[in-house]
């Protein structure tokens, strides 16, 4: 008795790992052998003190649990979320869900089921906020039943047949509690993010559009930008809510919170592709101003790079910063500077496979310096090399084909910036070998600002 109920509960935990998308079946399978929890309590007033107390072994065995648990979690490869978590964060509320466990086990205390309903509802909104995916959770659930279980595994051979499976329902039946629970909090707080999304997306389109009606001749370009995801939004959302209205339960079904998932990432796709377009038109209609004040160059360098390390680290790129040479303070636009240097990081990132990415900060004569940003990428082809910071011009093969995630905008952006904080761009760049765009601004723009905001106002009012 005791080796078959090892057998299937490992099983159970096998199939989960080979296959994600089993994950449904073996729990339908599952529920078959175990006890609704309203059960617990037949249990064990029916053992009464007959039973081994499992719930002041599971007690005294919890810091051991828990710790051997974020463990195996970290070396998950398939739980990359957790990866740049501390500990506390995978923790999480992992210890009230045992403590609720030992309740249930007790064959005297009274279950605490609001404990265990509570720890796994505010487990699901903290994943959520983590930006971790369905089968991330149900692979730390996976590999925490199995820690409960290698612990409490020399106690349970002690026991007799039918009460070791009664306990191994019981730590079932909790497990299977804890990740219902968890996941109806996760697709809350997704669909919550998705309702902001939405909103700011509303409030971003009615800018836009104001903005637009005086620059139509790009509108039918824009349109043509917006048309995929704006599909992807309307098709994915009209079958989650078709899928909803088809029951009143929030089930633990993925495919709803995939299509969750691909709402997100085509909505945010869309939010930035507007607010690129915005921030174009903000400075085209001259109401982008300059707030120079005294920057800390190495501070806002390290800040922008820290911030899109992970990005790097998703595809394994190497981020090299070189500042010994830069200057220590600068007047200048923190926000402007930050886009600029943000802007072309990501976009050495996004069209870069492999190698690394180099930033270089120095001085350069006449009261300038200098940010120069090197990738081992794809490079731009030298006919290419005149238009790429044109407002909508994208970059493509010879085939014809545009480059990935390209929407024109991102350069176009970096060109306009540099040149309200008085700068110039040059780009240096070898098809198959990467690009180095240099980046070279006064080390003061008050000085030639009255220059500069009199040429931008000639260019947009020529006559």
């Amino acid at each position: 008795m005791l080796l078959s109920l090892f057998s299937y509960t490992f099983g159970l935990n096998l199939c989960l790992l080979r296959d994600e998308n089993s994950f449904s079946a073996c729990r339908r399978q599952a529920c078959q052998l175990r006890l609704s929890l309203s059960e617990v309590f037949l249990i064990n007033s029916s053992f009464g003190g007959s039973l081994m107390d499992f719930s002041q072994l599971l007690a005294q065995k919890t810091d051991a649990i828990v710790e051997r648990w974020i463990e195996a979690v970290r070396k998950d490869k398939h739980i990359e979320s957790a990866d740049a978590l501390p500990s506390a964060s995978v923790r999480d509320h992992i210890p009230h869900i045992l403590g609720a466990m030992a309740t249930v086990l007790s064959p005297s205390e009274e279950s605490d089921v609001e404990l265990l309903v509570r720890a796994g509802l505010k487990h699901g909104v903290l994943r959520a906020e983590q930006s971790f995916e369905p089968a991330e959770i149900a692979r730390e659930y996976r590999l925490l039943r199995q820690e409960i279980l290698s612990a409490l595994e020399t106690d349970l051979k002690l026991g007799a047949g039918t009460e070791v499976l009664q306990v191994v329902r019981k730590i079932d039946i909790v497990v299977d509690e804890a990740i219902a629970q968890c996941f109806k909090s996760y697709t809350n707080e997704r669909l919550r993010e998705l309702q902001q999304l939405q909103s700011q997306l509303t409030l971003t389109n009615q800018e836009l559009s104001r903005l637009l009606r005086a620059n139509r001749e790009q509108l039918s370009h824009l349109a043509h930008e917006l048309k995929n995801p704006l599909n992807s939004i309307i098709g994915y959302s009209d079958l989650f809510l078709r899928s909803s209205r088809r029951s009143t339960e929030v089930k633990d079904t993925r495919a709803n919170l995939e299509h969750i998932e691909r709402v997100l990432r085509n909505g945010r796709h869309l939010l930035r592709l507007l607010n690129d377009a915005l921030e174009l038109s903000r400075y085209q209609a001259g109401k982008m101003k300059l707030q120079p004040v005294l920057t800390d160059v190495r501070t806002l360098i390290y800040n922008a790079v820290e911030m899109l390390e992970p990005l790097a680290r998703e595809k394994e790129l190497k981020m090299e910063v070189t500042s010994d040479r830069a200057p220590t303070q600068v007047l200048t636009d923190p926000l402007r500077l930050q886009q600029i240097v943000t802007n072309l990081l990501s976009n050495a990132i996004r069209y870069t496979e492999a190698g690394t990415i180099q930033l270089t900060c120095f001085t350069q004569p006449d009261d300038m310096w200098a940010i120069a940003i090197t990738d081992t990428g794809i490079g731009i082809p030298e006919e290419e090399q005149a238009h790429i910071f044109e407002p909508y011009y994208r970059v493509s093969f010879s085939n014809g084909a545009y480059l990935p995630d390209s929407t024109g905008l991102g350069l176009a952006i970096v060109s306009q910036l540099v040149e309200l904080i008085q700068g110039r761009i040059e780009l240096v760049s070898q098809v198959g070998v990467g690009s180095t765009f240099t980046v070279i601004l006064p080390l003061d723009v008050t000085k030639n600002e009255k220059a500069i905001a009199s040429a931008i106002a000639t260019r947009q009012n020529p006559d």
